[in-house]
């Protein structure tokens, strides 16, 4: 999110083994393999509403517990910053977010932040 409020999700991963295990433990995929889109939409609205109440102003990742059994789905963490997570996403999606979190930090809205890799906003 920038400070103009322009919100992209960059990536969506999903641990393979259930909640319990350790997430240094667990394997993980991106993008997720399991989730419907209704809810891959439910938590990213999720995602989006809780940055914007805790004003988060660069890269931030959220972490959940989804039943698999029904909608209903708990908030684990709310890292707004910089992490292990963000960097597998980064490998994921080659998407450069350290270099625009840093730019985001500047002050500079997304839509004119170029990607590093690609050179395309």
């Amino acid at each position: 999110r920038d400070a103009y409020d322009n919100c992209i999700t960059v990536c969506n991963m999903e641990n393979v083994d259930p909640l319990g295990i350790h997430t240094g433990e667990s394997i993980v995929v991106a993008p997720s393999q399991t989730l419907s889109n209704r809810e891959y939409n439910m938590l990213r609205t999720t995602a989006i509403k809780v940055i914007r109440h805790f004003g988060v102003v660069g890269e931030c990742n959220i972490q959940y517990a989804l039943s698999p059994y029904s909608e209903e789905y708990y908030i684990i963490e709310v890292n707004a910053r910089l992490s292990r997570s963000s960097a597998l996403a980064s490998k994921a999606t080659g998407y450069p977010l350290a270099y625009v979190a840093a730019k985001l930090s500047l002050g500079i809205p997304l839509p004119e932040i170029k990607n590093s890799v690609t050179g395309n906003t």
